[in-house]
Order: C-alpha cells, then sequence, then structure tokens
C-alpha cells in the first residue's frame, strides 16, 4: 500500500482530530475553575455597579480608585449586607451561611423543581414560567447603619432571550438609583443597547410606584417629552428595540410588584 494512499491519509486524519479533540477538552476543564470565577467576580460587579460604589469602568464613585481586580471587587462586596427573601411570603430567611446564600442562583432554580414556583399567565407578565422560591436582595447602608439602598436581582424575557439584571432602589423604596444588565441575548445595537451604561444612566431618579402603590415604570416608545405628565415614570425607549423595552418594563413591574418583591418592600415600609 502506498504513502499516498486514502486510507493511511483517513487514518492520519483521524489521529490529528483525536488528539486535537482530547487537547481542547483538557484545556476546557483546566479553565472551568476560573471561568466560574470570573463570572461571580463580574455579577458582583454588577451588583455594586446598581448600588452605586462603582462605575461601569470599575472605578469608586466617591475616588478615582480603581476597583477591578478581584480583591477590590470582594473588599467593595463585602460592604453590603445580603438578605434572602422568601418570595412565597416576602420574609426575610434567617441562619443561612455565607456559602448557602452564593449558591442562591436564579438561573438553576427554576430548573428544578423542588427550588420554583409556576406562574400562572395571568401573574406571569414577565414571561419566565417559573420564579424561584428564594433570592437575594443586597442592601447598602451608610457607616451608621442606616440602609442607602436595596439591589433587587430581576429577570424576564425580551425579544430574543431571558435578560437578567439587578435594580437599586433608594431608601425610600420608590426612587430608581440604577440598573445594570449582566446577561442576555438581545439583538447587538439594538435591544442588546440594554447593556449600555448611557441608557442606564436614564433610570435615575425615575419613580417606581404610583399614588396606589402599583409599580408602573415603564420603557417609553422613543424620547420621553418634558410635557408629560408622567414623565417620573418613564424611560427613554431604545431605538428598533420596542420589543425588547417592554420586555424591561415587564421585568421590572413584576419583580417589584405583588408577585416578586411586593410584599417584603411592603414590610419595610411596614
Amino acid at each position: 500500500m502506498g504513502n499516498e494512499s486514502i486510507f493511511k491519509t483517513l487514518m492520519v486524519a483521524v489521529g490529528v482530530s483525536a488528539v486535537c479533540a482530547v487537547l481542547v477538552s483538557v484545556t476546557a476543564k483546566s479553565l472551568e475553575s476560573t471561568q466560574i470565577e470570573n463570572q461571580k467576580l463580574d455579577k458582583k460587579r454588577n451588583i455594586l455597579v446598581a448600588a452605586g460604589v462603582i462605575d461601569s469602568r470599575g472605578y469608586l464613585l466617591q475616588k478615582e480608585d480603581a476597583a477591578k481586580t478581584l480583591a477590590d471587587i470582594k473588599e467593595e462586596f463585602a460592604r453590603l449586607i445580603p438578605q434572602v427573601i422568601d418570595l412565597e411570603t416576602g420574609r426575610v430567611v434567617e441562619g443561612m451561611e455565607p456559602e448557602e446564600i452564593e449558591k442562591i442562583d436564579p438561573k438553576k432554580q427554576v430548573k428544578s423543581e423542588a427550588d420554583r414556583i409556576k406562574l400562572s399567565q395571568t401573574t406571569d407578565i414577565s414571561g419566565i414560567k417559573f420564579k424561584p422560591k428564594q433570592a437575594v436582595v443586597y442592601v447598602l447602608n451608610d457607616g451608621a447603619g442606616k440602609p442607602l439602598r436595596y439591589i433587587f436581582p430581576i429577570f424576564g424575557k425580551g425579544l430574543w432571550s431571558t435578560m437578567y439584571g439587578y435594580i437599586a432602589l433608594e431608601s425610600d423604596l420608590n426612587t430608581v438609583s440604577n440598573i445594570t444588565f449582566y446577561d442576555h441575548g438581545e439583538t447587538p445595537g439594538l435591544g442588546g443597547e440594554i447593556s449600555n451604561p448611557k441608557w442606564q444612566a436614564k433610570w435615575a431618579d425615575k419613580r417606581i410606584f404610583d399614588t396606589s402603590g402599583k409599580p408602573v415604570l415603564k420603557v417609553f416608545k422613543g424620547h420621553v417629552p418634558e410635557s408629560d405628565p408622567a414623565a417620573a415614570y418613564e424611560v427613554d425607549g431604545i431605538s428598533g428595540a420596542t420589543l425588547t423595552g417592554n420586555g424591561v418594563s415587564n421585568t421590572v413591574r413584576f419583580w417589584l410588584g405583588e408577585n416578586g418583591f411586593g410584599p417584603y418592600l411592603k414590610a419595610l415600609r411596614d
């Protein structure tokens, strides 16, 4: 059999493919822990941005010191007080260890029958079908222990994907401090602009609840007119991304409403 035979060529190709597959598998496995750690870091960074501790670049807002490294982020994150909320009752779950709290992840919870609650069609305005039984709210206090902001995890359907983020409320529990989205699959340049810090900045100082206590804040289609009497409850829309904007509106209204963190917010006010 000659050196140019088809059989030998195929054997060489199969051998090279097998070696490459093993190398890729080994590399992916070796990087898995690093990827998980980077995901945790990015999640904490987004929480700190929503809390108003750092800006989107990773800089502390009180001074021009970078807070980009894992150690910096962990140090700033330690300022936040986590509260595990029972989403069926709105009560704070006491006695959980930090390791247990860190494992609470809505992506995993909604896939587990033991950790999720099925939503009815009438209540599921965010299109998620299930909500977790528990969620973690972060509280930023001042030096004297007085709450400054509350940071709530939110997620809901956009045009193409489930959008995951955080929204922070000031201590009056009605004024938006900031909003961030750390994971979504919306169209780059259109719906994907929900990750743009310039658009997220438009949420600051907007109001969530009307005089009856109903969450009414929404993403407006286009630019919010200054003369609009409801301007305090509306955020400029993203050009060409009406459906994504509607999804964000529904997501915020769901999670701050009676089927989300509403009972917890009521307990705080009372």
